[in-house]
C-alpha cells in the first residue's frame, strides 16, 4: 500500500521536531525532521529518516556526521524555516542567523550545533539504507547534551503542539492489582 505524504490517516502520530545540522557538499545546513528517534541506549543509536534528494542526506553520506537538535517550545519558527527551504537553493543557517537563531560548533563533529534545543547530540554515522521513500541515517552518539529547562516541541496533526499536563503513571494500588493479574494469567 501506498500512502500520499499529508494524508490524514497518518497524522495521528506524534513526534518531535530534530533540526538536523551537517556539513557537506551543501556546506553547512539544517533541515527538521520529525521522524527522529533514540533506538539504543548502548551503544546510544539514533536514526532520522531523509529523502535521499535532500541536501541533507549528501552532506550527510559525505561527511560520515550529523547533529540532532531537538527543538524547543519556543523553536516553532526554526522548524518551519528548516522544513519549508531545501538547502540545496538556500543557506538557511544563514537565514537563521538573520533571525537571531545562535549556533554553536559540535566538539567531536564539523556540523553547526542549534543553540537552546532540548537536546543536542553529536553523532558519527554508523550505517545508512534506503528504506522506501526515505534514508534511514543511524549515529552513534559520541557528545551529547540537554537543558531540563526547555520542554521538547511536539508535532501532531501538521500541527507544533506544548507539552502541558502531566499524566501520572498507575498507583501503586492499580500496579498491584495488575501486578496479580499477570501473575494469575502467566503463560
Amino acid at each position: 500500500m501506498n500512502i500520499q505524504w499529508n494524508d490524514r490517516r497518518t497524522r495521528q502520530f506524534i513526534t518531535n521536531v530534530g533540526l538536523i545540522t551537517s556539513d557537506g557538499p551543501f556546506g553547512p545546513d539544517v533541515m527538521a525532521a520529525e521522524w527522529t528517534h533514540h533506538i539504543s541506549y548502548s551503544p546510544s543509536l539514533i536514526a532520522v529518516n531523509v529523502r535521499g534528494h535532500d541536501a541533507t542526506a549528501h552532506n550527510i553520506i559525505e561527511s560520515k556526521e550529523f547533529g540532532i537538535n531537538l527543538a524547543g517550545e519556543e523553536q516553532n519558527v526554526v522548524c518551519s524555516i528548516c522544513g519549508r527551504y531545501s538547502g540545496r537553493d538556500v543557506d538557511k543557517v544563514a537565514v537563521l542567523k538573520g533571525m537571531d537563531v545562535k549556533f554553536y560548533n559540535g566538539s567531536k563533529i564539523k556540523a553547526p550545533m542549534v543553540s537552546g534545543c532540548a537536546m543536542n547530540a553529536e553523532c558519527k554515522l554508523q550505517r545508512y539504507e534506503e528504506i522506501g521513500d526515505h534514508i534511514m541515517f543511524v549515529g552513534e552518539v559520541v557528545e551529547i547534551s540537554a537543558d531540563e529547562n526547555v520542554k521538547p516541541l511536539v508535532y501532531h496533526n501538521g500541527k507544533y503542539w506544548m507539552l502541558r499536563e502531566i499524566i501520572e503513571k498507575p498507583s501503586p494500588d492499580v500496579l498491584t492489582k495488575i501486578e496479580k493479574l499477570a501473575e494469575q494469567f502467566k503463560k
